[in-house]
């Protein structure tokens, strides 16, 4: 084999012994059985979905062979069967995900079949998307790295001490590789692309196995990639190890694969082996490829059938004889009737258990844990919002060496050698929230990621599954789309999929929201509300000082992971400014802030609108002698039913006011609830009061008038106190 090159028959059966070759092919041949039952499971309707490995298994057990289970990471697709059998997974594992049994070890019957998961072999649940995967993979090797370097962080916080790290067992090893697979479809996606760019540059101990099979379902390889061949497009990415190889052929696609694990572990940087397979069944049991593919193509991929292909070469080799192979076949046969058996007999997924690890079942944000007192210190001065968030990182960076603060212009610098020139005041954010935190901690902790918030938020999600607390920025909300993916996918799913095996509580920080003068329709984004629909995730909005510190700690100590949103307007704003007031200060999730009490009318909201619907109120009372109480709700997933229902009880007229435009926002939901639970408590309507229903335009006259401002929270108010 050479690297970069072809690979073929390897001599010596690539180091395998006898009675390895003959495991090699049970172990292709076990995976092809499970597929075949599978699939008339899926035919007798006992299964309700399947597809297979079949075609891709001497490559995958090539790859299981050459990895070590519980040591290295793994970050499988849906086509891996072949090699988490050959970790240790087991038919009867693989079969109890298929009906949906409750004892499914990968997801108590919540996700698909083929959807391998297991915290005992390291194989971190996948999602059915395509490409996410490898930014996962990226992030898990980046850990492994980190606690390598840091040793100290893997350890459990102190006694008496309660944050997430005490339901994160951490491992590592300083030579483990982080393996991920991909099919050849998927390596159109950008996130595959994102991947290798940040594993060249951090020279990354990740294995990438492409399963090329020619076809993204019914598109053919041409199509997909340029010149029909993948290894060639990423030929040039610098520190690789590259290897391309008939991925039917069990030996040559060992000797690739133990080269490449072997050039991961010498930490030389990442590999690709780049399997050429075949795909002798459909795409799966919902698809025909008989509508697509010819009679002689399918025919053509039968021959080189990697099963057909290894039982003949032991017999031509004396490995094994037709004897030997039938009763290798016999054994595999009745174990794969047992698991079937015990599988179908099993008790299924059971109403009762749906909502269950949603989010955390050991540490919830809205615990009283984290409600603590302020305690003045001797910094008494008034910091502004974007002040006490810069303390709060440096406060949980100094007491939790978990922490990383990575996001795009983030660090002071990005060269290590600036960071010594003191006529460089550092960058620190565009924002400067970060500013000074690269120089304390180092580069280690804190850096400047690609231009690609995709990247940042795999990444994250990588690393935290590994027991780490990433605290990344997205650099402005509206530039979070590209991030949709993995946030709603991958970040708010990876703990209910897996039934609780695994989780990423990492916080997310993005400044969002208008009310800049010239912020225009890029800078100036709300839309809490698509993510408040997400479960699975906590998001929250402070709009002054001391709720965004108390919060901010809350967010980063809690085992959810976290939306932060930071309004923009409000980080150098006059109004709520603060003192510090000490490291250990919390407010817990879901619990409302009244900002003024009244008795006539309720207005609920929250961020940058909380100022102006103070200005209001208080001139409603100079004005028109109305009484209105406000409540700040601080936290939008959760949020404060009970703050709600007491304060219309009192006033018995509400509004819901929110920055985002009014139809489809946040505060329909509250409105609607308000209506369904409070009617016989309601004096009139329910009002709402949001911004236009258009995007924010730069000149100011335009802006004044879309966004909500003090003018028209006055008057909803006086027409509702008058109704």
């Amino acid at each position: 084999m050479m690297g970069g090159g072809q690979v073929s028959g390897a001599a010596e059966n690539a180091g395998l012994s006898r009675e390895q070759l003959i495991e090699f092919y049970r172990l292709m041949y076990l995976s092809r059985r499970t597929d075949d039952r599978e699939i008339q499971l899926k035919k007798q309707q006992k299964i309700f979905f399947q597809i297979s490995c079949a075609g891709h298994e001497a490559l995958l057990v090539a790859a299981g062979m050459a990895l070590k289970p519980g040591y290295d990471w793994f970050f499988p697709y849906y086509r891996d069967r072949a090699i988490c059998l050959t970790l240790g997974n087991t038919v009867e594992e693989q079969l109890l995900q298929a009906v949906g049994a409750a004892d499914d070890t990968a997801s108590g019957g919540r996700q698909m079949p083929s959807h391998w998961t297991s915290k005992r072999l390291n194989i971190v649940s996948p999602s059915s998307s395509t490409a996410t995967q490898c930014l996962h993979a990226v992030g898990c090797a980046e850990a492994g790295r980190y606690y390598s370097r840091h040793p100290e962080a893997a350890k459990k916080p102190a006694e008496g001490v309660v944050d997430y790290r005490e339901f994160k067992d951490v491992t590592f090893h300083a030579d483990e590789v982080a393996y991920v697979s991909i099919g050849e479809g998927s390596t159109s996606q950008g996130e595959f692309w994102e991947s290798l760019n940040t594993a060249s540059n951090g020279k990354l101990p990740v294995l990438y196995v492409i399963e090329d099979n020619g076809y993204a379902i019914s598109t053919p390889v041409e199509v997909n990639t340029p010149g029909g061949n993948i290894s060639r497009l990423i030929a040039n990415f610098p520190n690789f190890h590259f290897a391309e190889v008939d991925g039917t052929d069990a030996v040559a696609s060992y000797a690739a694969m133990v080269e490449a694990v072997a050039y991961c572990r010498a930490g030389k940087g990442p590999a690709v082996v780049h399997g050429h397979v075949v795909r002798p069944y459909s795409h799966s049991q919902s698809d025909d490829e008989t509508n697509y593919r010819s009679a002689e193509e399918i025919q053509a991929d039968a021959l080189r059938d990697p099963i057909s292909r290894m039982q003949m070469w032991l017999l031509r080799e004396g490995i094994l004889d037709a004897e030997g192979i039938n009763e290798l076949e016999r054994k595999v046969d009745e174990e794969v009737q047992r698991a079937t058996d015990r599988a179908l007999a099993a008790v299924l997924a059971q109403p009762e258990s749906i909502l269950k690890h949603v989010y955390s079942e050991e540490l919830r944000p809205t615990d009283s844990v984290f409600e603590t007192a302020v305690r003045p210190t001797a910094d008494t001065a008034e910091h502004t919002m974007l002040d006490l968030i810069n303390h709060c990182l440096r406060d949980e960076m100094r007491r939790d060496e978990r922490i990383v603060v990575f996001g795009e212009d983030v660090a002071d610098v990005t060269r290590d050698a600036d960071r010594t020139d003191a006529k460089l005041k550092g960058k620190g954010g565009v924002f400067k929230v970060t500013h000074g935190l690269q120089k304390e901690f180092g580069s280690d902790r804190v850096w400047n990621s690609p231009l690609a918030e995709a990247n940042i938020t795999g990444r994250a999600i990588g690393m935290a599954t590994r027991g780490m607390k990433p605290v990344v920025e997205i650099q402005f909300f509206d530039y979070i789309w590209p991030a949709m993916h993995q946030m709603r996918n991958e970040l708010a799913l990876m703990r209910w999929r897996s039934n609780g095996q695994f989780s990423c509580p990492l916080v997310m920080r993005v400044p969002a929201g208008g009310y800049l003068t010239g912020g225009s329709i890029y800078h100036s984004q709300s839309g809490e509300s698509i993510f408040t629909h997400t479960p699975g995730v906590r998001i929250v909005m402070p709009s002054n000082a001391l709720d965004a510190i108390g919060l901010l700690r809350t967010a980063i100590r809690c085992d959810d992971p976290v939306l932060f949103l930071e309004h923009k307007n409000l980080y150098r704003s006059v109004f709520g400014r603060a003192a510090y007031p000490g490291p250990e200060y919390m407010i817990p999730f879901g619990k409302a802030a009244v900002v003024k009490p009244g008795k006539d009318l309720t207005v609920i909201t929250y961020g940058a609108v909380v100022p102006r619907a103070l200005e209001a109120a208080r001139r409603m009372e100079r004005e028109r002698g109305v009484d209105v109480e406000l409540l700040d709700l601080r936290s939008l997933s959760p949020y404060d039913w009970d703050a709600i229902a007491t304060s219309v009880k009192k006033t018995s007229k509400v509004i819901v006011a929110h920055e985002d435009m009014k139809s489809w926002g946040y505060g329909a939901e509250i409105a609607a609830r308000i209506g369904d639970e409070l009617f016989d408590e309601l004096d009139a309507p329910v009002r709402r009061v949001g911004a236009m229903d258009t995007f924010v335009g730069y000149q100011p006259l335009l802006e004044n008038e879309i966004l909500p401002q003090v003018e028209h929270l006055f008057k909803a108010m006086s027409e509702l106190a008058a109704y």
